[in-house]
């Protein structure tokens, strides 16, 4: 089925004053074509009138994270704003997709499963342009609570002195230094973090640091496996001076803590700025999609502010 031809009037929109916005920079860090590639096969209708393109509608996923909107909010303010439409590529005045070309098209992602593909391609271009020399790697997991508490792929997790929670949990695992986010891994939220995370582990991690959830053979082993030198808190020591353990123990963990730290920031932007507090949809897949989208869009900001920075 042909796609719908959009932003053929592209010049609507010269000539107003103050149109430049942040997402025209971010429309400019990688090569769209190569995420398009991997978008090719999909379609927004099964038949009937001609689908909208699915870059156009992938990049409309996107916004829907960056501004956490819903559908219904997405579609509105596609319609009505001139920096959402010259970042999907909608001319000033063509129609823009409804509510359900969104509920279609995630449903196609899910069948397909190209989330997985998508971060991968993008991640692998903001690598390229902020990532110089590879020292480490954060790794960690955070727990989402679900869309509902009648999601049947989710589970019930409790942890000492907070809530039980009914959700999901993501796995990551960040660049050190830069804080790019290089893989991720969706479980239920009662998977074990150590048993999960060898999932969440780039290719030569370098130095990897974890907190105590991650002691134990398989993690490590999996660590090592991949070229790396696990960093892991420790919760105790063996020593004839009682003193002089803890001291050894506070500077063992003390470097670790510090680092590993940074990969808290990852997760308070996603759950503070991109809505990632509850999953907005039911099932595993899903939620995969969610958290694959809400990683490539603090990527994307995260490697534009690198390079201004870098400037």
């Amino acid at each position: 089925m042909a796609h719908r031809s959009i932003g053929q009037e592209r010049f609507g929109f010269a000539g107003r004053a103050g149109a430049s916005s942040t997402l025209d920079e971010l429309g400019k860090l990688i090569d769209w074509m190569s995420v398009a590639a991997v978008l090719d096969p999909l379609y927004c209708a099964a038949k009937g009138e001609p689908a909208w393109p699915p870059l156009a509608m992938f990049k409309a996923l996107l916004l829907s994270i960056w501004y956490d909107l819903s559908d219904v909010k997405l579609a509105e303010a596609l319609d009505d704003r001139a920096s959402f439409r010259r970042f999907c590529g909608f001319s000033a005045n063509e129609a823009t997709p409804e509510r359900t070309a969104f509920v279609r098209y995630r449903r196609l992602l899910v069948v397909h499963k190209l989330d997985r593909s998508l971060f991968d391609i993008v991640t692998a271009q903001l690598k390229s342009k902020a990532v110089t020399v590879k020292t480490g790697t954060l790794v960690d997991a955070t727990i989402i609570a679900s869309a509902s508490e009648d999601d049947e792929e989710a589970r019930w997790v409790k942890h000492k002195g907070k809530r039980a929670v009914h959700g999901f949990k993501a796995h990551v695992g960040a660049d050190a230094d830069t804080a790019l986010v290089e893989e991720v891994s969706i479980t239920s939220a009662n998977i074990n973090d150590g048993k999960a995370s060898p999932d969440a582990l780039p290719d030569n991690p370098g130095e990897v640091f974890a907190d105590s959830a991650y002691r134990g053979n398989h993690f490590r082993d999996a660590v090592f496996a991949k070229g790396g030198v696990p960093r892991i808190v420790a919760t105790g020591a063996w020593g004839r001076d009682e003193q002089e353990t803890l001291r050894k123990l506070h500077e063992w963990n003390q470097p670790i803590h510090r680092i590993r730290g940074r990969i808290e920031k990852i997760f308070g932007t996603w759950k503070r700025s991109y809505g990632l507090r509850r999953m907005r949809w039911r099932g595993l897949a899903k939620a995969a999609i969610q958290v694959h989208l809400t990683a490539i869009d603090y990527n994307l900001k995260r490697t534009m502010n690198i390079l201004a920075a870098q400037a």
